[in-house]
């Protein structure tokens, strides 16, 4: 006689995801999760790995008011039902307290997919070389996509020891926590900042955004032995740009706290954000929206008027960042 399907719930948080698997530590057991019926219809992520040249055909079927690429995130607190084996299914997933989201490189229909990149984060820490010649604007398009979703952002420049101006990157980096960013400055070669980024990482889920070439991996090697090493193990299976979901992992700190790498990242656009609505996502810029001679219509770029450009000629804008402004404008919205 058969046994009764299981009916145990526990309440877990999703710490690693393969294609088609995921995977939840809940009740102090981790549990390898299929997704409910009722979750697939939400899914429309291909199943097969890019590389498969059948892959195409092998998608779950999808509904057409559908919005989102997969709907189980690394950082997700759902229910699972416990079935055999250290299995499970994840049968919901609990309202998020924030997202770190991107739009689809590819559109599904007339419109690109949301994709939950890591949920209920405590921060994104923004990794950003000084070695060679850093690109600030790329920094400061970082930093506006975490106000975006409303997320705290700590920037940690590293490569310390290969830059050069130290005076100069020290003012910049003034800069920045005027504007209300905590900045440290960092070398994994002579442990410069390194028990600050660990401080700023304790007790904290992190997801770390950053080009290749960064240094994430000394960095990680430097906070933790062997970590850098075991996320880049994870990021080999993970490829650029709009697979960045298919294989992330929530890796622990042994002085506490967790940490997200997201490979591919770097190739993102703003999800959701009108461009009028660019600029109150620059923390020194808010106090001068809506103050234009043309209001909310202003560009901030020629017109008579301007809040933002008086702003910047009194100072109280870094002539910097309003060029990043400017930038992330055409990197957002202007491109074909």
């Amino acid at each position: 006689m058969s046994q009764p399907p299981s009916t145990v719930t526990h309440e877990g948080i999703v710490f690693k995801k393969l294609l088609g698997k995921y995977f939840a530590r809940a009740a102090e057991r981790t549990f390898e999760c299929s997704i409910s019926s009722r979750l697939r219809k939400q899914l429309i992520y291909p199943i097969a790995a890019p590389t498969d040249p059948k892959r195409r055909g092998k998608r779950v079927q999808a509904v057409r008011n559908i919005e989102v690429v997969d709907p189980v995130a690394i950082g997700d607190h759902v229910h699972v039902i416990e079935a055999d084996h250290g299995t499970g299914v994840i049968t919901e997933v609990l309202p998020r307290r924030n997202k770190l989201v991107r739009p689809t490189a590819e559109k599904e229909g007339k419109h690109p997919l949301e994709q939950v990149i890591v949920a209920n984060l405590d921060q994104v820490v923004a990794v950003f070389s000084l070695h060679p010649d850093p690109k600030w604007h790329m920094l400061d398009r970082y930093l506006t996509m975490a106000e975006a979703t409303n997320i705290p952002a700590l920037i940690c420049l590293t490569k310390l020891d290969l830059a050069d101006n130290a005076e100069t990157l020290e003012a910049i980096a003034e800069e920045y926590r005027r504007i209300g960013y905590p900045t440290l400055l960092t070398s994994a070669l002579n442990v410069t900042g390194i028990e600050a980024l660990k401080g700023a990482l304790c007790g904290k889920l992190s997801a770390l955004i950053g080009k290749s070439g960064a240094g994430k991996t000394t960095l990680l090697n430097a906070i933790q032995p062997g970590l850098g090493l075991r996320v880049n193990a994870v990021n080999a299976h993970t490829s650029e740009g709009k697979h960045t979901t298919t294989h992330l992992e929530m890796f622990d700190l042994d002085f506490g706290g967790s940490v997200v790498d997201t490979p591919g990242l770097r190739l993102f656009k703003l999800w959701d954000v009108p461009m009028e609505e660019l600029a109150s996502l620059l923390p020194e810029m808010r106090p001068y929206v809506g103050r234009c001679q043309f209001g909310l219509d202003c560009t901030h770029t020629h017109e008579p008027g301007c809040a933002i450009k008086a702003g910047v000629n009194s100072g109280g804008i870094p002539v910097r960042r309003y060029e990043s402004y400017l930038n992330m404008k055409a990197y957002f919205y202007d491109r074909s």
